[in-house]
């Protein structure tokens, strides 16, 4: 991949994990105010890690010596439901991650970006992974039960 396009692409994980971590936290916060704590602190912990990949790859454009910007990230959508909220998770990440795949790959040669898109990936997979195994739990014990574990 050309580098302009390198930068573009970084740029867009950048503008997406920002707005993706502030939606973290937002939800957080209202899952810590419901007396959910454990989700809370779940969501408080995702938002942050979001943010450390934000740190990477900014300095992966800057290394490539390109500008990093401040854009507005997509709108997202606030609930205070949980199932609604790992769904939307859950088809956020599945796209996301087959970006990100196609991204790596196209790396090429340039290992650094390589290896920061070769370790987020395996990061949203596991996201991805969590994701799916609680709506999987929501499904086998039921929701009520589910968000007892999250008190």
């Amino acid at each position: 991949m050309e580098k302009n396009q390198t930068i573009a692409r970084l740029q867009y994980y950048v503008t997406n994990l920002s707005a993706q971590s502030m939606q973290h936290r937002l939800e957080g916060k209202i899952f810590a105010a419901q007396g959910f704590s454990k989700l809370g602190d779940k969501y408080k912990e995702h938002a942050e890690e979001e943010l450390g990949w934000v740190d990477k790859m900014i300095d992966r454009i800057l290394d490539l010596g390109g500008k990093p910007a401040l854009e507005q990230g997509p709108s997202m959508p606030v609930t205070d439901n949980i199932c609604e909220l790992l769904k939307m998770d859950q088809a956020i990440s599945v796209a996301g991650i087959d970006a990100l795949r196609k991204d790596t790959v196209n790396a090429g040669d340039d290992y650094a970006t390589f290896e920061i898109y070769k370790a987020y990936l395996l990061d949203e997979e596991e996201d991805l992974s969590w994701t799916e195994q609680q709506l999987a739990l929501i499904e086998c014990i039921g929701l009520q039960n589910w968000l007892t574990k999250q008190l």
